[in-house]
């Protein structure tokens, strides 16, 4: 099936973490499919220069916004600026994460605080504080949750919990915002291909081994890329996806349908 360009057309998509990794493949995707953006990250400079390559390639299409979403104040002032801008929304991707890979012993009440703060807090804040700015006629929101949310993993206490809780989010929001319209949803990656991953994978004792174990967990036999994310993102957001809301969709290749000894 063809995709819809008007989907997207003209619209105004907001996607946080936009500087880097799925975040910015996320904001490519819609880009091409005809989106006006808002970019939000905390990384200025990569930021900047993204908005900038797409404004290139068409006028005035993307604003770059930094915000540190770890902080509820800076949160505001950004809610309350879009506002004041009167734009109006279409669709919210609340992508930005972050997650700290420690033992229970290492980990700090500060460690937990902060992920749970960028994860969770700020998805919840930013649709709160922009659901005035939606269409009258809806439209959309997908979160980029994870296979840890439901998947137990070393090392992953504060980024699993922020996860799951985001699941719950999405589901008691797409109750909530039903009657406005608004459809909201969340996708679920496993093992992806990004910049994060390569950098993770080159700390490791043995890479090459590490590469394919992590393959191997795939039934379809790879780790995914950026672009499995965010083709699914792009149909949650759209038109095609009218009568779906309150669902996880897991893009893991498998991963989490295996059964392990």
């Amino acid at each position: 099936m063809a995709r819809k360009m008007d989907d997207y057309l003209g619209r105004l998509a907001l996607v946080t973490g936009a500087a880097q990794g799925i975040g910015r493949a996320i904001a490519e995707e819609l880009h091409g499919r005809g989106a006006r953006l808002a970019l939000l990250d905390c990384k200025a400079d990569k930021l900047g220069e993204f908005a900038a390559e797409l404004n290139r390639m068409r006028n005035h299409s993307a604003t770059a916004h930094v915000v540190e979403l770890s902080s509820a104040d800076a949160i505001a002032g950004f809610v309350r600026g879009f506002a004041a801008a009167g734009e109006t929304l279409h669709l919210l991707v609340n992508n930005a994460g972050m997650e700290r890979d420690l033992p229970i012993g290492q980990l700090s009440s500060a460690d937990f605080d902060l992920i749970l703060a960028v994860n969770l807090r700020a998805p919840f804040l930013l649709v709160q504080g922009l659901v005035k700015s939606f269409s009258p006629a809806g439209g959309a929101i997908v979160n980029v949750s994870s296979i840890h949310a439901t998947h137990a993993f070393p090392n992953a206490i504060p980024y699993a919990a922020s996860k799951a809780g985001l699941n719950a989010m999405t589901r008691n929001l797409a109750l909530e915002l039903a009657p406005r319209n608004i459809r909201v949803n969340a996708v679920a990656p496993g093992y992806i291909d990004t910049a994060m991953w390569e950098e993770w994978l080159a700390s490791a004792p043995d890479p090459d081994k590490l590469a394919r174990d992590t393959a191997a967990l795939h039934p379809l036999g790879r780790r995914g890329l950026p672009t499995d994310v965010t083709h699914a993102v792009a149909y949650l957001g759209s038109e095609e996806c009218a009568w779906v809301t309150g669902t996880v969709l897991i893009v893991d290749g498998g991963l989490t349908i295996r059964a392990h000894p």
